[in-house]
């Protein structure tokens, strides 16, 4: 397990908050222990028309979390990159009547791999696994996704890179 330093934590949830459509799921950062990334949103910001959770909201919610631990991890690691989605695979599961929970883990490899390849060849990849829970036990969606890393300036960034080419 990594040690996450708060001050990464909070880091995180300002990016995301400064992202208008995400301020809008009004997501948090629960909880991270290096290897799991856990991001909670209120249902009241994220209800669709029958009283559940927007499938929108729960695949951005799981790529939030697992952009989020790649992001932190490529941060720990004292390298500056973008990190991007490349693609994912959403299964819905169960209807979801209560609060989002979201969480991510790398699903494939390890991350000093993943690291290792990004110093070296300036990009890297990586597959992150991602569900959102039901409450009391099982799982409402989950997600599959391959995120790519490139080495390069990030502060100020506004432009789109086609992850697909790492």
């Amino acid at each position: 397990m990594t040690e996450i330093p708060p001050h990464a934590i909070h880091a995180l949830q300002a990016q995301l908050l400064a992202m208008p459509p995400v301020r809008a799921m009004q997501p948090r950062v629960a909880r991270c222990d290096g290897d799991r990334l856990r991001l909670e949103a209120p249902l009241s910001a994220n209800i669709n028309d029958k009283g559940t959770a927007f499938g929108g909201s729960l695949a951005s919610l799981m790529t939030l979390a697992a952009w989020g631990l790649a992001s932190l991890r490529v941060e720990l690691a004292g390298l500056s990159a973008e990190v991007y989605v490349a693609d994912a695979q959403v299964r819905y599961l169960a209807p979801l009547r209560d609060d989002l929970v979201a969480e991510a883990w790398l699903e494939e490899g390890d991350w000093d791999g993943f690291l290792d390849t990004l110093r070296r060849r300036g990009r890297s990849r990586a597959i992150l696994g991602a569900r959102v829970l039901l409450p009391g036990g099982g799982v409402a969606a989950e997600s599959r996704l391959r995120y790519a890393a490139i080495l390069g300036p990030v502060a100020g960034a506004t432009h789109d890179k086609p992850a697909a080419d790492a």
